[in-house]
């Protein structure tokens, strides 16, 4: 399959003290320097004898396709057994591990959460079903597809982002196809009923700035029940997950649209520019205008 790159984005695979790294990657950065990522599985792994420690990346989503070789994926706890035409999907924030035999080929397709956004506006059934990690088997149009955008992101041709967006598209929808006839195997396994209509609770009710107590009145179980629940699987307050939901449309829209920030902050439901500068400042680290800044002046070097 594809060669090994030098377009590599910067990389830590490793434990400190016990604690899982969270990467600052590609998309993770304070800017986005491209539309989306992909490499060779081979062009990091083989500078870590194939063995890829657990690590998260939080604003990242990626999948994996094998093309060969075998290996182990390591999700939510679980050893998954890895073959030729092995799909891996890798929301956002979930930790995860590899080892690969030498020689594996496939691809590792990365977007970041602000494009991951933009592709699945609307499509709240793709983004549930592409929310849990989740390993299966890819499909011959997948694998054609997947080629397909490893050869536009090498290449410089008119349109390229255009094109690469739409391929990530038909990638990502396949991909929650094969997501949604794995749910019978580890892809639900371990993952409360609640907690997924929870998830889908959020998509809906995001903008109306739902508290704990609202989504907990709407699943018939108490708050303290559902924030036991939450932090029990993804290891965040249900408050934190709400919170990120709001602030992941805010990145959307500083990042992909020319929209007034107070204009933002209206359309996500803040009454306050104010407060949701505070908001978003305390969730990224820096406020709106700097966010946008950064993404209009990348820094040198």
């Amino acid at each position: 399959m594809p060669e090994i790159g030098n377009n590599l984005y910067i990389s830590n695979m490793r434990l400190h003290n016990g604690i899982v790294l969270s990467h600052g990657l590609f998309g993770e950065s304070s800017h986005l320097p491209d539309v989306m990522h992909c490499e060779p599985i081979a062009a990091r792994s083989v500078l870590h004898d194939w063995e890829l420690a657990p690590h998260r990346h939080d604003r990242l989503h990626q999948l994996l396709m094998l093309q060969s070789g075998t290996g182990t994926a390591h999700l939510d706890g679980q050893a998954l057994p890895l073959r030729a035409l092995s799909l891996i999907n890798v929301p956002a924030g979930n930790v995860h591990a590899f080892s690969f035999e030498p020689g594996t080929q496939g691809l590792v397709i990365t977007l970041a959460d602000e494009m991951l956004a933009t592709i699945l506006s609307g499509a709240d059934d793709v983004r549930l079903a592409l929310g849990r990690a989740f390993v299966g088997e890819a499909t011959a149009p997948m694998a054609t597809v997947a080629l397909q955008i490893w050869r536009e992101f090498k290449g410089l041709r008119s349109a390229r982002a255009l094109v690469l967006r739409g391929l990530c598209a038909t990638l990502l929808g396949l991909a929650a196809r094969v997501g949604a006839g794995a749910d019978a195997t580890q892809a639900q396994a371990g993952r409360p009923e609640l907690l997924q209509r929870f998830e889908k609770l959020v998509e809906t009710h995001f903008l109306a700035h739902w508290g704990v107590a609202d989504y907990a009145r709407a699943l018939a179980i108490s708050p303290t029940h559902l924030s036991r629940l939450v932090r029990g699987a993804t290891g965040e307050p249900a408050s934190r997950l709400i919170e990120a939901r709001l602030v992941r449309e805010a990145r959307r829209n500083l990042a992909y649209t020319n929209l007034r920030i107070a204009t933002i902050a209206d359309a996500l439901g803040f009454t306050d520019p104010a407060h949701f500068s505070r908001v978003f400042t305390r969730a990224v680290g820096v406020s709106p205008r700097r966010f946008r800044d950064q993404l209009l002046r990348p820094p040198a070097g």
